[in-house]
């Protein structure tokens, strides 16, 4: 498996600074002073080995066949590159997650036409120092006074009327 480089990281700090709390913005500066240092030290070191001259040591090393050795067991070293087990769960947690969005926009939506259509019946209403009773029974008939089908007695909360009563909600 052939390595990947790293260049440079491929964090948004800027994006993320925006979604942490307040009180976790000493831990975010920390982790990414961290990040970055490790990110240097990457960057510091080429991204393949030098390339040792084994010539230079046949000639200078007076141990027969210890530099062939080494030579052989240098280009057998193979460093392998971790194997990503996670990135397919990732990517399946990130689709559930987008559904689950998509579902909550669409359902926000709906609730934000109904409030819409809440706000418009509320504006569309006389206000409520030029309004009537009689207009507040027309607007509200729920909760408007009816003397004569839910009487109700003073001070009109569910503790003070009668047991059994068929007003069982104040009136305002």
């Amino acid at each position: 498996m052939a390595s990947r480089r790293i260049a440079q990281s491929s964090v948004n700090w800027a994006s993320l600074a925006e979604r942490v709390p307040p009180n976790q913005k000493p831990n975010l500066a920390a982790f990414k002073t961290k990040s970055d240092k490790y990110l240097r030290s990457v960057v510091a070191n080429p991204e393949t080995p030098p390339k040792i001259d084994w010539s230079f040591y046949k000639k200078n090393v007076p141990v027969a066949g210890m530099v062939d050795k080494f030579q052989k067991a240098y280009e057998a070293l193979q460093i392998p590159y971790p194997a990503d087990n996670v990135t397919k769960s990732v990517e399946a947690q990130e689709k559930e997650v987008q559904q689950e969005i998509a579902k909550f926009v669409k359902d926000s939506e709906a609730r934000i036409a109904d409030f819409q259509s809440q706000i418009a019946t509320l504006k569309a209403l006389l206000p409520y120092d030029q309004m009537t009773m009689e207009d507040f029974r027309d607007s509200f008939p729920e909760q408007a006074l009816d003397p004569i089908n839910r009487p109700s007695f003073w001070p009109h909360t569910p503790e003070e009327q009668e047991p059994g009563a068929p007003n069982a909600e104040p009136h305002h």
